[in-house]
């Protein structure tokens, strides 16, 4: 097999940065795109050289496609990504994996049936800060992580959710899967499982807007007994303004900071220094808004590696299936209350 042969479910926002990361990825072409806005696929579908369709069904009757990338709502990722792999192809999911833990499992299942790679994307992992304090932990330089503090304060206004599936229940899912799962991710990915979770959360200024809420306090326990707080909104007027993790360990303390964990704003490590960090790539960007970072161009180098040259998956089905564990466990707590 020379090339990869993507297809792309969905084709709003996210679709168009997948779409442009295959076309630059060598191994990879993009060869269909799907949308039930037939004006939708018909445009990044003209755009790519690609053949469009107007239903995942018929898609997935296209024997070329050997990959399916999965953007389209939070609330359609299990669906779609089932639907693919039964077909016989290999499935990239947008974040969120999905937005119930029931799902996730059932999205396991299919893929261990059908001998078929579910990869889940977690961009930030790329992050050259993020992956440098993850070798420093990694190699006990932080010695043992004891606590752990995540910040996420961005701003999405009511433009925002217009006319659109975000900030409904069944589709979004709620802000910790939509903007924030990233984050939940990199606790996970640094620091380990969760144990428990405590949480409050309100909807203080999308009433009518969304369904769920715009700001939230977290308090979990690790497995590892480690214990760490989340505060995450919304509500940051006119813009974004952080999202940083600090990690408090017995031989050293680092913070990721920056709007999108892109920089290294502290560390204090016995007898160590991370030094000489790259750049990291910009910000998603959307216009009216920018989101995490981005890295889909090292997603799709590494889904090329381990599926043409048998390389090592950075993120798998079990990882993101983690991620919604510890949102549910979030969410079971602020609606328990």
């Amino acid at each position: 097999m020379d090339n990869l042969k993507f297809a792309i479910v969905g084709c709003g926002r996210i679709a168009q940065r997948h779409a442009k990361h295959i076309q630059n990825t060598e191994g990879a072409e993009l060869v269909a795109v799907c949308d039930v806005v037939i004006e939708k696929a018909k445009e990044l579908a003209k755009k790519y050289d690609a053949t469009p369709y107007y239903s995942i069904e018929e898609l997935l009757k296209d024997n070329d496609i050997s990959i399916v990338s999965i953007c389209s709502p939070n609330g359609l990722h299990a669906n779609h990504s089932i639907l693919s792999l039964r077909a016989g192809k290999h499935v990239l999911c947008e974040k969120p994996m999905a937005i119930s833990v029931y799902d996730c499992g059932e999205m396991i299942k299919t893929a261990e049936k059908a001998n078929k790679r579910l990869f889940v994307i977690k961009q930030n992992r790329y992050n050259p800060p993020v992956n440098a304090v993850k070798n420093a932990i990694d190699s006990g330089k932080l010695g043992k992580i004891n606590s752990v503090q995540l910040s996420c304060f961005w701003n999405r206004n009511e433009d925002y959710y217009k006319n659109s599936w975000k900030g409904t229940k069944d589709l979004d899912g709620g802000t910790l899967y939509t903007q924030f799962s990233h984050f939940v991710d990199l606790l996970y990915y640094l620091v380990g499982d969760v144990k428990d979770a405590k949480a409050f959360g309100g909807n203080y200024c999308h009433e009518g807007i969304t369904e769920f809420e715009d700001t939230g306090v977290v308090i979990l326990k690790f497995h590892n007994n480690a214990i760490g707080t989340i505060n995450y909104t919304v509500n940051s007027y006119g813009g974004n303004m952080e999202g940083s993790l600090t990690l408090f360990g017995d031989k050293g303390t680092v913070k990721i900071g920056g709007q999108y964990l892109n920089e290294l704003e502290y560390q204090k490590i016995e007898n160590f220094s991370i030094d000489n960090l790259p750049a990291g790539n910009t910000a998603n960007n959307y216009g009216q808004y920018q989101g995490s970072m981005s890295n889909h161009d090292m997603v799709y180098e590494n889904v090329v590696d381990v599926l043409l040259n048998g390389g090592q998956i950075t993120t798998n089905m079990f990882e993101g299936l983690k991620t919604v564990e510890i949102i549910d466990k979030i969410y079971s707590d602020i609606n328990g209350k």
